[in-house]
């Protein structure tokens, strides 16, 4: 019987998990955390799947990762990657970047993969979401993340799978051929094959400071389960001589209240205000397009102000916008202020630049159509920087402002994989043994393509395992 060591028990584990051991295998599952808070990031998200049906991803799923597929790939590589993948070169194999063959592989398994899920005890609908304006189509598994979890570890436990709670994986044991078992902080197992579900490093200090830069200590994991993400299974991975892809320098940014500490308390109402600094400047467009599209692009900029911060400014006008609470998951309540001085005192931010940014905001404000659910086009004239959409005066008491920092949802670098979710070595090979799904292969570069991370987890925590016993889809 073939032995399957999964390390981590969020979505990608835990779908690697069932699917080996419905795939006749002994199964042991390593996780760091204790029973209850285990599942790593999926247990608090709402998990969002850029599907427009539950069988065919969404229209612009291929060309927005094809968007951000790295950085400047040599010519000459690219054209190996139009070739059957057993004619790349070794380069192309371990090649940085998003290739044809795992894209390819993403988009046709999503479907199926959700399908297994839902003979798993899932159910999926298109159920509401915190974006007032949106650009693509969006799928949820009913009851989120932790429903993920909670099943899947209930199918799993009823099916053999062993799970060794409070275990941290350490290292990888290797002989002659490939990967042969796993150290932990409670010994050494050996196996037949090892799958990285770990995560990404969101939760190590150490290399965030190394890969993103001495500003991650402003960055936060977006929810306590990113904590648990230390970074291990990438770098026990990079000592045996993989291949690293995906942006190591970069993450996922979301805009939270950085008082609050509930699960992914985003602030997506920036659209219909304007976002100030420290000085009390302004310093983006704070409305480029729909909100989906740009959250992350316009968090990117908070993160580079002094302190890593800024602040929401609203008034009155903002109830002008239907169900906009919808859009602001803080618990925590909204600064306010009778006038803009009360409230720069509130927010203790220089009262005279911040009276000064908001006197030229509404004089660049122009008459037009306010239309809140989709992009107007009601720009502000002369300034810099413009707002493009939902540009309205700022001068209705009450004034109210919310802070805003980047959290750090996931770390976009890991470790290349083929489309079996085998590891990829530096000269373009399959280390035997070794597989990686989940935050742990890394796929992403520049803007996130968004609702992407759960399916991607489910998708190739499912190939590892297949592959691992001996099926291949």
């Amino acid at each position: 019987m073939v032995h399957v060591i999964i390390v981590g028990s969020g979505i990608a584990g835990l779908s690697a998990a069932l699917s080996a051991v419905q795939s006749g295998a002994q199964v042991t599952v390593i996780e760091r955390a204790a029973e209850g808070e285990h599942g790593g990031n999926t247990r608090y998200t709402e998990a969002y799947l850029r599907m427009k049906s539950m069988d065919e991803v969404a229209d612009d799923f291929v060309d927005h990762f094809m968007a951000n597929a790295g950085g400047y790939t040599d010519p000459s590589i690219e054209q190996e990657m139009v070739r059957d993948y057993d004619d790349w070169s070794p380069l192309a194999k371990s090649q940085s970047g998003v290739d044809p063959e795992i894209l390819g592989t993403f988009a046709e398994q999503a479907g199926p993969t959700l399908r297994w899920l839902e003979r798993a005890g899932l159910r999926f609908d298109f159920l509401p979401t915190a974006f007032i304006t949106t650009t693509t189509t969006r799928l949820l598994p009913v009851g989120g993340g932790l429903a993920l979890v909670e099943t899947l570890t209930q199918a799993c436990k009823d099916s053999g799978v062993t799970f060794r709670f409070q275990t941290t994986a350490q290292s990888l044991t290797t002989g002659a051929d490939g990967v042969t078992g796993l150290r932990t902080s409670s010994g050494e197992i050996a196996a037949d094959a090892v799958i990285l579900a770990s995560g990404g490093f969101e939760g190590n200090p150490e290399m965030l400071a190394r890969y993103v830069g001495p500003g991650a200590i402003n960055l936060r994991p977006v929810a306590r389960g990113g904590h648990y993400n230390k970074g291990e299974g990438i770098r026990m991975a990079l000592d045996i001589g993989a291949a690293p892809n995906g942006d190591f320098g970069s993450y996922h940014a979301e805009p939270i209240d950085p008082r609050s500490g509930v699960a992914e308390p985003a602030i997506f109402t920036f659209p219909y205000g304007i976002l100030v600094n420290r000085e009390g400047q302004r310093f983006t467009d704070e409305a480029p397009g729909t909100v989906d599209a740009h959250y992350e692009n316009v968090t990117r900029r908070i993160y580079e102000q002094r302190g890593g911060i800024a602040w929401l400014i609203t008034d009155a006008r903002l109830d002008d916008v239907p169900n906009w609470q919808k859009g602001s998951r803080s618990d925590q309540p909204p600064m306010c202020g009778d006038t803009i001085a009360d409230l720069a005192e509130a927010l203790s931010l220089p009262g005279a630049a911040l009276a000064d940014t908001l006197e030229r905001y509404n004089a660049a404000c122009r008459d037009g159509a306010f239309h809140p659910l989709e992009k107007d086009g009601l720009a502000t004239e002369g300034l810099s920087p413009p707002k493009s959409n939902w540009a309205r005066p700022i001068d209705r008491a009450p004034f109210k402002a919310w802070p805003i920092i980047s959290a750090n949802v996931f770390t976009f670098g890991g470790l290349k994989v083929d489309r079996h979710a085998r590891v990829i070595d530096q000269d373009g090979r399959a280390i035997p043994g070794l597989y990686a799904a989940g935050e742990t292969m890394g796929i992403y570069y520049g803007t996130y393509t968004g609702s992407t991370s759960v399916l991607r987890g489910a998708v190739f925590g499912r190939q590892a395992a297949l592959h691992a016993c001996g099926q291949t889809t």
